[in-house]
């Protein structure tokens, strides 16, 4: 039987109620994204230039701040092809090219009508500090040179400059601290809150030049030279912190070679670093390049030396102590090595970068006990070299410095920074914490968002979205009403 006019009528009316009930679910939602990426969102970038390698890092944050400070996130991390920029010396304007494509990315990604008022800073760590200590005028033309390439680009350049490793340390803290949302974090109840003091988690950062140590002590830091303090979403923060330049593992590598070359009488020198059946070649020049190496030359540096392993780990430790002054420390109570103040080490700690690549690869990441880390880089050190590199096929140039960089970690967090069997739980290897990358770059942005001046306010962002949603939702239900009211009118027995 085919519809009659009543019931084709309210087929359609039923129909139009359900689109309208769709266009208005469709409404909040596309509503409730645009509160997820408002359209006042502003961006950051932060180039950091290390020894190896330089990064690119984009962040936004709403243009509303809390207590003065953004809620910043990563948008974008862009590894730069090619070294450090402290390997263009000789070829400046090659540094600056270098970071051509990253930037590229970078511009793609921000909306182009938020070029101009996007900041972007570039900040350089050991491997400039080395370089601007052996030869400023070099560091000088490298810096110039980026500025160059930095600011020709449509965005609000801050410049490039070298970094000190008491600022670098300090904010690869306040970056921790920030994914980990330690700082502040919203609360179910729709509320921004601060976690308490004791909750906040020490840094051990380790790049190729130097590595730092961040953590809040238990109590005062005698040493003010160590200190640093700084306000972050209206709370003060007093740390420890120290670097230690050419303590990071690509340094501390070379140091480790130059002195077993100077304790060989000849061309030909033992490795205990080095698996057994692993040797090499090189010139001794290349070791001699670094402000790091302190140690007297060979009278000879034309000959090039052999170097063979004998995967010893007892003998790599004795070595690699010789790289620190633990006498220094002798009879000070609060000392690490090289006659340098540190309180004790309290609380939990994030270890990253060199710390994490290397514990990682020796899968030592899950939390095992002191006892296990030791005896299983211990069994890594004594496999001969073919069941290494069949174990490991396709790993990168660093695979016979795994059980260096092992040994040396170990010894830096025991025997340098006091870490004991009991506390040595209280230490996690990561190289992201909530999809953030951890390093001095994200706390840098925060700290930079405290003098962007915020544009809109968040409560009024929040109040207007809630007009607007409650404007939707009352049209929606205005037309639903009216077209149930002509159904029953429609459908009314007439007498």
């Amino acid at each position: 039987m085919g519809l009659t006019w009543k019931n084709w009528v309210l087929t359609a009316l039923l129909g139009a109620a359900a689109a309208s009930g769709l266009t208005t679910l469709i409404l909040l939602l596309a509503e409730a994204t645009s509160v997820l990426l408002p359209a006042d969102t502003k961006f950051g970038i932060v180039f950091d230039a290390g020894s190896s390698h330089t990064s690119l890092f984009v962040y936004r944050w709403p243009a509303g701040k809390e207590n003065s400070t953004g809620v910043v996130s990563q948008a974008l991390a862009c590894r730069v092809r090619g070294p450090g920029i402290s390997s263009y010396a000789s070829n400046p304007a090659q540094a600056g090219e270098s970071l051509q494509g990253c930037l590229e990315e970078a511009l793609a990604l921000i909306p182009e009508a938020r070029h101009q008022e996007t900041p972007m800073f570039l900040g350089a760590t050991a491997g400039m500090r080395l370089l601007s200590q052996k030869n400023s005028s070099q560091a000088g033309d490298i810096f110039a040179a980026v500025s160059r390439v930095l600011g020709q680009a449509p965005l609000d350049f801050w410049g490039a400059e070298l970094l000190a490793g008491q600022d670098e340390g300090a904010l690869g803290w306040i970056t921790i601290n920030y994914v980990l949302g330690m700082l502040i974090k919203y609360s179910f109840s729709g509320e921004w809150i601060r976690p308490l003091e004791g909750t906040l988690v020490g840094a051990l950062d380790m790049g190729g030049a130097s590595t730092q140590i961040t953590f809040v002590p238990g109590g005062p830091i005698l040493d003010k030279s160590t200190q640093a303090t700084f306000r972050l979403y209206g709370s003060e923060h007093r740390v420890y912190t120290h670097s230690y330049l050419c303590f990071g593992r690509d340094q501390m590598l070379t140091r480790l070679l130059a002195r077993l070359v100077e304790s060989s009488p000849g061309p030909l020198v033992r490795h205990p670093c080095y698996h057994s059946g692993y040797w090499t070649r090189l010139s001794p020049a290349t070791l001699y390049e670094s402000p790091c190496v302190h140690t007297t030359p060979p009278p000879d540096l034309a000959w090039n030396l052999t170097v063979e392993g004998t995967g010893n780990p007892g003998a790599c430790v004795s070595a690699i102590r010789g790289l620190f002054n633990f006498s220094s420390c002798e009879g000070r109570r609060h000392c690490a090595f090289d006659g340098v103040y540190q309180p004790p080490v309290r609380g939990r700690f994030y270890a990253f970068s060199n710390f994490y690549y290397t514990f990682y690869f020796l899968n030592l990441t899950s939390k095992q006990p002191l006892a296990t880390v030791n005896a299983t880089i211990w069994e890594f050190c004594q496999r001969p070299w073919k069941q290494v590199e069949a174990s490991s096929p396709g790993q990168d140039r660093w695979l016979q410095d795994y059980c260096a960089s092992g040994l040396y970690i170990l010894t830096l967090l025991r025997e340098g920074y006091g870490f004991r069997e009991e506390t040595w739980p209280d230490i996690e290897f990561h190289k992201q914490a909530g999809g953030t990358d951890i390093g001095w770059t994200l706390g840098y942005m925060l700290n930079l968002t405290g003098v962007i001046p915020a544009e809109v306010p968040a409560r009024w962002r929040a109040e207007s979205y809630g007009i607007w949603a409650a404007g939707v939702v009352f049209a929606g239900l205005t037309l639903l009403a009216t077209l149930g009211a002509v159904a029953v009118h429609l459908l009314r027995p007439r007498g």
